[in-house]
């Protein structure tokens, strides 16, 4: 039944390929690529040169991979079908927008499917059809506000992980369950009770009880970042805001900030 439904998705996801999606991503150094051989799952491909790909700027659903107790996350198989529905034994280029290869070895690249139609964005048509999340780095942050437009627009029709559950935004004073999701990657949702800066921190305080609540960390690395941008996220105070990140357990549950692209400003005081 599920390989069934990850067909389905495919078909449909591959019917609604336009051009216009390579357009959406023009910030990048673009190279040949080579022929899909094999996908890994939803975000992981290789090439016939064995060069493995990692499409930077999303998280699918992840698969054990031959991890101990590493359970599969809904839909993965399902991503995985997508993706090799979309591009096994497909030509492709690669677009770099940042850090090029990872401590594995991977390339870490956008990823465009030579199409008669023209060239087609995956990360972007994973993201829109539900099988992928928005994931960024500090150093690799080109072509996000596409890709998280694209994510936005899933959630809202509840495509694919949107669907169930376990992908859900949590709210930000649900302590409990963010303390049940330490050590996953969330998107948690709140007003900012608080935003001061201590030392080389800005810490967002989202409860009136530091120790216990939810708080959104921002080094001193991801400060220079919000400067560059011109942002100042002790502005934040009163906001409604979406952050995206791990979530670890120290005084509470809380995300690391990196940069900027981690926290979406839903509405101001």
């Amino acid at each position: 039944m599920r390989r069934a439904a990850a067909i389905s998705i495919a078909a449909t996801l591959i019917g609604t390929l336009t051009p216009q999606s390579a357009a959406a991503c023009e910030q990048l150094r673009m190279v040949k690529g080579g022929v899909v051989v094999s996908v890994t799952d939803g975000d992981t491909v290789v090439l016939d040169s064995d060069l493995v790909v990692r499409l930077i700027g999303t998280q699918a659903p992840k698969l054990p991979l031959g991890r101990d107790d590493f359970p599969t996350w809904p839909l993965a198989p399902e991503a995985k079908a997508a993706l090799e529905s979309l591009l096994l034994g497909q030509t492709v280029r690669l677009g770099y927008g940042g850090e090029e290869m990872d401590r594995y070895g991977r390339a870490l690249a956008h990823v465009f499917v030579e199409m008669p139609q023209g060239d087609i964005w995956a990360q972007l048509h994973m993201v829109g059809s539900g099988l992928a999340r928005v994931y960024s780095f500090p150093d690799n942050r080109k072509c996000l506000d596409a890709l998280m437009a694209a994510e936005a627009q899933a959630r809202a029709e509840r495509l694919g992980i949107w669907a169930d559950p376990y992908y859900s935004v949590r709210a930000a004073d649900d302590l409990t369950t963010l303390a049940d999701r330490a050590g996953q990657y969330e998107l948690v949702e709140g007003r900012v009770l608080l935003s001061e800066k201590s030392g080389s921190r800005v810490y967002l305080n989202f409860g009136r009880y530091w120790k216990e609540d939810f708080t959104g960390v921002i080094e001193a690395p991801a400060l220079r970042l919000f400067a560059t941008a011109g942002l100042n996220p002790e502005d934040l105070a009163g906001a409604l805001v979406r952050i995206r990140g791990w979530v670890d357990e120290r005084d509470g549950p809380r995300i690391e900030i990196t940069h900027p692209e981690q926290i979406e400003v839903l509405a101001r005081p």
